[in-house]
């Protein structure tokens, strides 16, 4: 089981990026997926999560309206695109298999690698 994540970068506030997730070793449509984010001295925020079905997709205040979660079964990719991006954002994405925090465990053992995203002028 691997994911990669990809597509960080640095953007000027106002920007847009698009994050992707390349899973392997099992179908993302097998099970719910997280998009997570660690800034530096801080705890993980779990940004977004979409269902095993890919019917049902959550975001956390911080980011609804701004962000969208999606997926690509044929490809096996889950996706992050984000919008109007705000200084606050900027921190390590992850795309974690599952659904994270479960019952408060991070389960850090099922993220990818991350890949940093910067928002600054």
């Amino acid at each position: 089981v691997q994911l990669v994540e990809s597509g960080g970068t640095m953007v000027q506030p106002g920007g847009s990026l698009r994050l992707s997730c390349a899973a392997s070793g099992f179908p993302v449509t097998s099970i719910g997926m997280t998009w997570v984010r660690q800034a530096p001295g801080k705890g993980p925020e779990w940004v977004s999560r979409i269902s095993t079905g890919g019917g049902k997709t959550y975001y956390a205040p911080s980011v609804r309206g701004r962000f969208t979660i999606s997926r690509n079964n044929a490809a096996n990719m889950l996706y992050l695109q984000m919008d109007n991006l705000k200084p606050e954002d900027t921190a390590r994405y992850y795309c974690a298999r599952g659904w994270v925090p479960d019952s408060g465990d991070w389960r850090r053992d099922f993220w990818g690698q991350g890949t940093q995203v910067t928002v600054s002028t």
